[in-house]
């Protein structure tokens, strides 16, 4: 299905045949370095969206919307622009739902600016003297009706925060506070009215400053819906007060093609790699993928002579040259897990958890100790992982208390979910977000579970011997409507485990891989 616009005198080539033999890391994980001096999108796998990144000396820092997950906002670390490690989670205590955030450092100090859909939204600040924390408790800035938050500093050293719209607030000198009232200060580029999007939305807008220019970068189009819509476009003023002059060639970015590999493709930033070099980091979804949630890319910027930039990297289905110089840490990490050492933020997360969540896990003697909560997985805060690849597995041994039900998830939200649980008498299947009794369970109160998604193909096989042999379970999905465009959110599909009922659910040996 060609969506390319026409009103262009410039013809965009087809996209070349897409490259699909990442290299693979920790439990057959794609990764972005090929090991041979390129790398290929993306840059993190899975939902990592609206990312926010930080350049601080010879370290770069990165966060994204974390939504209803929580401990949230966690902050991953590079050296090279391209390898990069979860550190720790900035946010445990339960705000709302994150949305893009903006993550800066000023005089030595590290803040974070989060907006939250909550009852009512609002923008809130932490900060912290270092970027692992402990960060400050949540300040609410009672900015109600506008998202996407950037910090700023004008030439004059007053400070800022931009925000969706066009729109901008001063605050403090601590940056903890605002000072007087929101100002419209830009009306951003508009597309021509014959484009498929999804509705103007200007939002997202990052600040940078570059010689004498300050440029904004802003997206457009709207976050979802057709490939084609989401788009990066740019302005620059010579002072952060404006006026702002549009970039020539805007959009920037944006998908022309439903036959591209990445769609939708917003929310950018503008970095300096270690060998001076310039990139835009910013999010997409992947062609026919849209389960995985919107993932992080990098594209290659071009300064030109007349004091612009552009992005070189096309539609980003093929092998680009890294950037040089700095140092590459081991990339992401093991989804599988032992339970020795419980990652709550960097690894595992709770979906819309009550205040004394933390309170219902604990390590015991390599079992993962989860108190049961609600009836099903739409109200138990089930504890999610973020996998990135199109087919993965998953398995984990698991022991109910008497009463409980506990299982093995795929988790968009608390509407959307599938999976396979059990009771001691009973199987229970979920699919659609809803829960159906199913034929007797002959294991009693611990077995194996295993889920297999293959290209959205779900199936689920049990053990009773800890996985030495395996019988299939008599019900298969299938789950590539499971997605923001179905369902709204912004989420992705992810893989998790959930304790429901009373008592406790004992999970040991939890094993994925990417196939």
């Amino acid at each position: 299905m060609a969506l390319a616009r026409t009103d262009r005198a410039e013809a965009v080539p087809v996209a070349a045949a897409p490259v699909t033999d990442w290299k693979r890391g920790p439990d057959n994980q794609r990764i972005a370095d090929l090991g041979d001096g390129r790398f290929l999108n993306p840059l993190l796998s899975g939902d990592r969206p609206d990312p926010a990144i930080l350049k601080d000396g010879a370290d770069y820092y990165m966060t994204f919307s974390s939504f209803d997950s929580y401990p949230g906002i966690t902050i991953w670390h590079s050296r090279d622009l391209i390898n990069w490690q979860p550190r720790k989670a900035a946010l445990n205590k339960n705000i709302g739902s994150v949305w893009a955030v903006s993550l800066e450092k000023y005089k030595g100090r590290y803040f974070l600016y989060i907006p939250v859909k909550a009852e009512p939204n609002s923008i809130f600040v932490i900060h912290a003297d270092h970027v692992d924390g402990p960060w400050s408790d949540p300040i609410d800035l009672k900015l109600h009706q506008h998202i996407d938050p950037c910090h700023a500093v004008g030439e004059d050293g007053s400070r800022w925060l931009f925000l969706s719209g066009g729109d901008r607030i001063r605050l403090s000198d601590d940056g903890l506070s605002t000072v007087g009232e929101v100002e419209h200060v830009y009306d951003p580029w508009r597309y021509p009215d014959t484009w498929d999007v999804e509705g103007f939305a200007p939002e997202g807008p990052k600040i940078h400053r570059h010689g004498d220019w300050f440029y904004m970068l802003t997206a457009v189009g709207g976050t979802a819906g057709p490939p084609t819509g989401h788009m990066v476009i740019a302005a620059r003023s010579k002072s952060i007060h404006g006026p702002w002059e549009q970039h020539p060639d805007n959009p920037l970015v944006h998908t022309e093609s439903a036959d591209e590999r990445w769609w939708s493709r917003g929310h950018a930033s503008l970095v300096e790699a270690p060998d001076e070099s310039w990139w835009a980091v910013y999010h997409g979804y992947e062609n026919g993928l849209w389960t995985l949630g919107r993932q992080t890319l990098l594209d290659p910027v071009e300064w030109t002579p007349d004091g612009w930039f552009r992005m070189k990297g096309g539609d980003l289905s093929q092998p680009i040259a890294k950037p040089r110089g700095g140092q590459a840490l081991a990339h992401g990490m093991a989804l599988s897990d032992d339970f020795r050492d419980l990652k709550l933020g960097a690894k595992w997360n709770f979906f819309r958890p009550a205040p004394d969540e933390a309170s219902r896990t604990r390590v015991e003697k390599g079992a993962l100790i989860l108190k049961g909560r609600g009836t099903a997985p739409v109200d138990s805060s089930p504890l999610l992982l973020i996998a990135g690849d199109p087919a993965y597995e998953f398995q984990c041994d698991i022991e109910i208390a008497p009463g409980g039900t506990a299982g093995l998830i795929l988790f968009y939200d608390d509407k959307l979910y599938c999976g396979l649980g059990f009771d001691e008498t009973r199987f229970v299947t979920h699919q659609y977000g809803m829960e159906r009794g199913r034929p007797a369970n002959p294991y009693g109160r611990r077995l194996t579970l295993k889920v297999s998604n293959r290209h959205h193909i779900v199936s689920y096989h049990l053990s009773g011997d800890g996985g030495q042999t395996w019988s299939r379970f008599d019900r298969g999905m299938e789950v590539s409507g499971y997605h923001h465009n179905v369902r709204g959110g912004f989420l992705m599909l992810r893989p998790g485990l959930y304790a429901a009922g009373p008592g406790e659910a004992r999970f040991r040996d939890f094993r994925f891989r990417a196939l």
